[in-house]
């Protein structure tokens, strides 16, 4: 893999971070936070794709990486919203 290669792939990974975030609607970082979003989104959503027996929807292939960009964005939209769920504990209910 090519240093163009893998800063188009942390692109790649940002964006589905970014998106991910966006849907879940809890957001807390910058580019670096959606980089890693991404790539944890790409480990969780692609292993709950293979328990459920689910196919790669639409893969970006750099080289010879494959990059899932649905199950990506899948599991970083879970991801952040179980993160959202324990880091409220600041709030209080009257």
């Amino acid at each position: 893999m090519t240093v163009v290669e893998f800063l188009l792939l942390l692109l790649v990974a940002g964006i589905c971070g970014a998106i991910g975030q966006a849907i879940s609607g809890f957001s807390r970082g910058g580019c670096l936070v959606s980089i890693a979003l991404g790539f944890i989104g790409a480990i969780l959503g692609v292993g709950l794709a293979r328990v459920l027996g689910l196919p790669e929807i639409f893969t970006v292939r750099f080289e010879s990486t494959e990059f899932p960009i649905i199950w990506s964005i899948i599991g970083a939209a879970l991801f952040v919203a179980v993160l959202g769920l324990f880091s409220r504990s600041g709030e209080t209910s009257a």
